[in-house]
């Protein structure tokens, strides 16, 4: 088990040569606050004096720090972590038993200590700089010597409270979260340090571990600055666990003080004294607290904590190997033949194109509709509702019809509802199902746009890899669909005009309405035949007094009826009325003829109020048409003939521009760039001239590939290290 460290280091190494921090490895994190004790504390482990010293906020970006342990007597391990052997002998930059690494500086070695420390120095200060910022970059560093034990450990800023100097005002929110962002890896074990001369239930430490470890499975608590207490007090109930119980357990050190810095005392020294306070201060404690033991401890805990993660590790490296191998894939090989890749790319495109109107693309979008589905539902949900919102009769007022009806007459006056103004109506109507005809053609003619971003995105991802090629072929599909739609809208303006050309009076359906709207009028004649007086001989009502016939859907007139009629109308008829008469209102002329004949009296009419003097011109235009007014028995009879003919014939109509506009969008749209498409392509891009420019990669690709390919190889080598410790039954 104690070759477990090691193996995490290996890994750390390797995502650390691709810049990566994927994956969260076990390590240990050293929290507490500012001024605790947390650097005296690793560079007592480390057994050197390696981290910056000085007041205030010190530590001001992540070190993560790994300690190797080498044998002395075996110094052949060092070939394997500084790299080939020169002329048969080690590398040579290596003069002591202890030397450093930084991530940043590559292959350098630091023998000297000194130069260590400096290093971490300018390293902050060349991205946090001189104000006593903060940053989440870490500093990564690797010791070897064989005074210390296997162990990953990594110092974070101290916890403060109130920003000094330069610092900025936020200074306590960035440091939490910049410590909760590494505590907060669930393959971490937390070391809350807190100082021996302060109340441990106020330790900010722990505060901020419970709440990423509510259990305390992974926190351990140090106690530093034993010998620092108060005269008459001890920290036997702390370490005890009395005070406040840690599941890891708490161990108590003693740290070398300012003034012990100052004389350049060194930590075996520091350890020796830490030793003897101990034995002397707590003599049944002493085995089970110091620097010593705190490092064996971390070194079990953390073999412990990797043996355990392990098997999640080597899963989520297989997780993310796969799909680096998807993304590079997707990236493509570098093109070695051209014009293959050429065709094959536009060829895809093309069939892509089509399957994603058919229905049968590979990758089919699940939050919206797209494509053939939308096309489908223009054709029968946007458009056939929208036909059938339209109003067979909208925009038409009874005196619109009853003003077709006499302009359809001319001067003479009918005795019948002419034809004419029938055609002239329901061509009107017919009229308006042009207009969401042609947003039909245009709501799919935007689809089949839409169609080209969804196949380059999901389908032919190939194409992200050549954006001027993308382009091209964007601007060719585009350029077809902009010659298709005006052939469409004429297309569609064609049916429309087809309709209007010929009303066809014959069509079957709209006989068998007139013969229902004939039989209803007939039966409605009978009724009303049925009301005569027994006076009233029924051939009357056929007959004129003249003998001439009368229309059979003219309803007879009662005497007194047209004894009244004429009467009000000589009186105060509505010049609507008195137009009537004069345009032939043959059935006044009939009641006026038999109240002629019967001899009753007609009463006489007055003068107009305003009828003008006699010798004087009267202007017929001058007098004022009313736009409504109540409408007479056979006016009434005539728009609702006029109507119920408009309604059945433009049900016909719409019904028949229904079924036939989806018909020419797809002949003369869809179908016909789906047919067209692959020879448009290859028309006008697969041209040799064009081959270079079109197959140029963008600038970032390449870079996005390389770094997919190493990933997937640092991952590839991390899968076959976890591998190997499982073949060892290290675990």
């Amino acid at each position: 088990m104690e070759a477990l460290i090691p193996v995490i280091n290996k890994l750390q190494d390797v995502f650390n040569t691709v810049g990566a921090d994927i994956i969260q490895l076990p390590q240990i994190v050293v929290v507490g606050t500012q001024s605790s004790g947390k650097s005296s504390v690793l560079e007592s482990l480390v057994g050197r004096d390696i981290l910056p010293r000085g007041t205030g906020i010190v530590t001001r970006r992540p070190l993560i720090l790994q300690l190797v342990h080498i044998d002395p007597d075996d110094r052949r391990k060092t070939n394997e972590e500084n790299g080939p052997k020169k002329n048969g002998h080690l590398y040579k930059g290596i003069d002591g038993e202890e030397w450093g690494k930084f991530l940043h500086t590559k292959n350098k070695i630091f023998t000297d200590f000194e130069e260590i420390r400096k290093e971490i120095e300018a390293e902050t200060e060349r991205i946090t700089g001189n104000n006593k910022g903060i940053c989440d970059e870490p500093i990564h560093l690797k010791i070897f010597s064989p005074h210390v034990v296997n162990l990953s450990l990594v110092d974070l800023p101290g916890i403060t409270k109130v920003p000094v100097g330069d610092q900025p005002k936020d200074i306590e929110i960035q440091i939490r979260e910049l410590i909760v962002k590494f505590i907060s890896n669930p393959n971490s074990i937390i070391l809350a340090v807190t100082a021996a001369n302060t109340d441990m239930a106020t330790s900010e430490a722990l505060k901020v571990a419970r709440e990423v470890d509510p259990d305390g499975r992974r926190t351990l608590a140090v106690v530093t600055k034993l010998d620092l207490m108060d005269a008459g007090t001890d920290a036997m109930d702390v370490l005890m666990g009395r005070v406040i119980p840690v599941k890891l357990g708490i161990i108590g050190v003693v740290n070398r003080s300012q003034l012990d810095i100052n004389q350049k005392k060194s930590v075996a020294d520091s350890i020796r004294d830490e030793h003897a306070f101990l034995q002397k201060k707590y003599p049944s404690l002493a085995n089970r607290n110091g620097t010593k033991y705190l490092a064996r401890t971390l070194n079990r805990l953390l073999m412990h904590h990797i043996r355990d993660c392990l098997p999640e590790l080597k899963t989520r490296i297989n997780v993310l190997a796969a799909q680096y191998q998807s993304l590079l894939n997707s990236y493509g090989e570098p093109v070695e033949d051209k014009s293959a890749t050429l065709l094959q790319l536009i060829t895809k495109f093309a069939a892509e194109y089509c399957n994603t109107i058919e229905g049968t693309a590979k990758y089919i979008e699940t939050a919206e509709l797209c494509g053939g589905a939308r096309i489908c539902y223009i054709f029968h949900e946007t458009f056939g509702r929208t036909l059938e919102s339209v109003d067979p009769l909208g925009g038409l007022t009874n005196i619109d019809v009853l003003t077709a009806i006499r302009n359809a007459t001319g001067p003479r006056p009918a005795l019948f509802v002419p034809e004419i103004s029938f055609e002239l109506l329901v061509k009107r109507q017919i009229k308006r199902l042009e207009e969401p005809s042609l947003r039909c053609v245009e709501l799919v003619h935007e689809e089949m746009q839409r169609i080209i971003q969804h196949s380059s995105n999901y389908s032919t991802q190939e194409l992200l890899r050549f954006p001027k090629l993308h382009d091209a072929i964007v601007e060719v599909v585009t350029s077809l669909l902009r010659r298709r739609l005006p052939v469409t809208n004429d297309m569609v303006h064609n049916l429309v005009a087809i309709e209007l050309a010929y009303i066809n009076t014959k069509h079957p359906d709209f006989v068998d309405a007139i013969g229902l709207m004939n039989n209803n009028l007939d039966d409605q004649r009978r009724n009303r035949m049925r009301d005569l007086p027994p006076s009233v001989p029924r051939d009357k009502s056929l007959k004129s007094p003249g003998g001439q016939s009368v229309s059979p859907t003219e309803p007879p007139a009662q005497e007194g009826e047209a004894t009244k009629a004429a009467a009000s109308g000589s009186q105060s008829a509505p010049v609507g009325e008195q137009l009537d008469g004069g345009m032939g209102n043959w059935r006044g002329m009939i009641r006026k003829g038999e109240e002629g004949s019967s001899g009753d009296k007609v009463v006489p009419q007055p003068p107009p109020p305003a009828s003008p003097q006699r010798g004087h011109a009267v202007n017929l235009l001058d007098v004022p048409v009313p736009v409504s007014r109540k409408l007479s028995a056979r006016e009434q009879r005539d728009c609702e003939v006029i109507e119920r003919l408009i309604k059945s014939y433009f049900l016909i109509v719409r019904k028949n521009i229904q079924d036939s506009v989806p018909k020419a969008v797809m002949h003369f749209l869809v179908n016909h760039v789906k047919d067209s498409l692959q020879s448009e392509l290859v028309g006008q891009l697969y041209k040799t001239v064009l081959l270079n420019e079109l197959l140029t990669e963008s600038e970032d690709m390449a870079q996005k590939r390389h770094e997919a390919a190493d990933m997937l190889k640092a991952l590839q080598k991390a899968s076959h290290v976890i591998t190997e410790i499982r073949e060892t039954h290290l675990w």
